[in-house]
């Protein structure tokens, strides 16, 4: 069998902070699984583990074997790339330009001097930047759903909905699934742009209006009168409300009122408040500038929409507002009227008025209480990891 980890690159993992701040890139969810996910199902003779930054080693060991099969993080599987990767042997790597996608050896960094390099030509599909996650996730949500739904059926579709658009995709493939457990009724399904992925055990509550594509995965919910646009994908646990456009929830993260997010990015265990809207298109309509952790400065993305980017644990109270492309750290807690600026650093409470710490130790208070409302413990493990974020913060500020 053999033994895959999944590398991260310095600058690509600083790239994805704070989304990186608290997994490996492996572990970020664009479509409807993330991007390890996708591997374990394309390689499924594979054992798989994880080569990151040390602090993140204690929850995601990396286990070495004679010879590995070393896949970045951040690339997204097809079955060409699978080919390739497959087809590699000692002492050869694949490439896209100057971007390592993949090498064959022992247990040592990598040393181009010491590979064949392949050059890979066909198209590939890369995160490398926080805006990638929601810009590739309807391409993404289409491949996946074609890979988790092919050969088996859905329960039927309550006649108390409506559906708009066709019953089945381009290549045959039904344009709705629905898994054990969910309850979806009086809700309207448009699969007119793309599938829609209701997971097991999920709630969709009547009065909703979903366009695909879309993806609810185990145990999500969107309460009732919820507007959903494509490409969107809820991650286990999320609860949502209001309006959503263009959204990627990673797992276990609230907006269950009403208010707007669109082009957006949040990680698990947020909570944003009722009535808390974030832009994501500038009112001159000019390009977006986005933070950026490695320049440690608002970089230029060549995007006219993107709005709230949230790491984990963060938290939004209500009737709070946005501008376009905001950024907020890990372990945030904004509240009051106005606009925050557009970057607020890890582990920070406040408003437009200012700004303080927030301590390790009221941090961890806070994250315990969210977290047991999910019948989950925050581990010894995940306060180490936490611990070793605070720490570092500082250097990506």
């Amino acid at each position: 069998m053999t033994n895959v980890i999944l590398f991260d690159e310095k600058d690509t993992w600083i790239d994805l902070l704070p989304i990186a701040y608290t997994r490996p890139v492996a572990d970020i969810r664009v479509g409807i699984l993330t991007i390890r996910e996708k591997w374990e199902r394309m390689l499924s003779d594979c054992d798989f583990s994880y080569q990151t930054k040390d602090y993140l080693s204690l929850k995601y060991p990396t286990v070495y074997m004679g010879e590995n099969l070393y896949i970045a993080g951040n690339v997204c599987p097809d079955p060409k790339i699978v080919a390739a990767v497959r087809a590699l042997r000692r002492g050869e790597a694949l490439k896209v330009g100057d971007k390592l996608v993949a090498y064959f050896g022992p247990k040592d960094d990598f040393d181009s001097r010491k590979f064949s390099v392949i050059d890979y030509k066909e198209p590939l599909c890369i995160i490398g930047q926080l805006y990638d996650i929601f810009l590739k996730n309807g391409e993404q949500l289409l491949s996946d759903y074609r890979m988790i739904t092919a050969g088996r059926d859905s329960r039927p579709l309550s006649s108390t909905c409506t559906l708009i658009g066709p019953r089945m995709l381009d290549d045959g493939t039904p344009a709705i699934f629905i898994e054990e457990g969910a309850w979806v009724e009086g809700v309207t399904l448009n699969t007119t742009a793309g599938p829609i992925y209701i997971g097991k055990d999920v709630t969709i509550m009547e009065g909703s209006c979903i366009r695909g594509a879309f993806a609810a995965c185990t145990h999500a919910q969107v309460n009732m009168g919820t507007k959903i646009y494509g490409a969107t994908t809820l991650g286990p646990y999320c609860k949502v409300g209001g309006e959503l456009n263009n959204v990627v929830m990673i797992g276990y993260s609230n907006k269950a009122h009403d208010g707007f997010l669109g082009n957006a990015v949040i990680g698990e265990w947020c909570n944003i408040g009722a009535g808390t809207n974030a832009s994501n298109l500038k009112n001159d309509y000019t390009e977006i500038k986005l933070w950026n952790y490695r320049s440690h400065r608002f970089l230029r993305t060549g995007l006219q929409f993107c709005g709230l980017i949230m790491g984990d644990h963060s938290k939004a109270g209500i009737n709070c507002m946005f501008n376009t492309a905001t950024v907020i750290g890990v372990g945030v807690n904004v509240h009051g009227a106005g606009f925050p600026r557009n970057f607020v650093a890890s582990f920070s409470e406040g408003s437009v008025a200012g700004y303080t710490d927030v301590s390790v130790t009221k941090f961890f208070d806070i994250a315990k209480r969210m977290m047991a409302r999910r019948g989950i413990t925050l581990s010894e493990t995940d306060k180490a990891i936490f611990d070793a974020i605070y720490n570092i913060a500082d250097a990506y500020k």
